[in-house]
């Protein structure tokens, strides 16, 4: 695929309308930018028409200065931390035992934004009066603390119980690869609590991670010892 970096938002507007058909990008907590994918374009079109979703894209502040568009922060914060709520409460796919507060998600989403690291939320039209809603999110975070690690990130990929299987983990991972790269990193890690499904490890191999290790009996959750699995991949 040739490159589809986009000069202006205005660029980007227009390819992702003709790739996908839909013509508006909204935004969470900082600025809206085009979208950048390693897919061709036929497959993100099959997966937005499949999942009814369209891709939300927020962080970043060099595209942030390049574009010049700001809005307000935090307004689907409150739905992120329910997502990943949930998870913390009910399955070892986070080490957490409960979820961050919403202040502590904004506090995480302008840490990111500082950074210049990209932060995602998808979207999606449930078909009834409801209206549209955030049903996953993804950000590429610090890997490590200290300062010779600043070049590698970490994934984290989560999707509302309610839409998983509907192809928008494979749609936000694809889109924060190079976006990450776009920020600067060049590598990403994902560290996969091993839950007994295959799916978390599978889209990451599919997308060019390789297994690095494997970190075993580290978590203790749900009276259950949990592995976890180590995958990495240039950007």
């Amino acid at each position: 695929m040739t490159d589809t970096t986009p000069s202006t938002a205005a660029t980007g507007l227009r390819r992702f309308a003709r790739w996908t058909g839909i013509a508006a990008i909204g935004l969470v907590g900082a600025v809206s930018v085009p979208l950048y994918y390693t897919s061709p374009p036929a497959e993100i079109e099959a997966i937005l028409s499949a999942s009814g979703a369209r891709l939300l894209l927020v962080g970043a502040p060099k595209i942030m200065e390049r574009l010049g568009e700001i809005t307000r922060a935090g307004a689907d914060l409150p739905v992120v931390a329910g997502i990943y709520g949930y998870y913390a409460q009910h399955t070892v796919a986070t080490f957490d035992e409960a979820g961050p507060s919403v202040d502590a998600w904004r506090e995480k989403a302008a840490t990111l934004a500082g950074a210049g690291l990209p932060f995602l939320v998808v979207e999606v039209e449930p078909g009834d009066a409801s209206g549209s809603r955030v049903a996953g999110y993804a950000y590429a975070g610090p890997f490590r603390p200290k300062p010779a690690y600043r070049l590698t990130v970490e994934d984290s990929v989560y999707v509302d119980p309610a839409w998983a299987g509907r192809g928008l983990g494979r749609l936000l991972l694809e889109a924060l690869l190079p976006a990450a790269a776009e920020a600067g990193a060049r590598q990403m890690v994902a560290v996969i609590a091993d839950a007994g499904i295959p799916a978390p490890a599978a889209l990451h191999r599919s997308l060019g991670f390789a297994d690095v290790g494997r970190l075993r009996g580290v978590g203790f959750k749900h009276g259950r010892f949990v592995d976890t699995v180590l995958m990495q991949r240039g950007l």
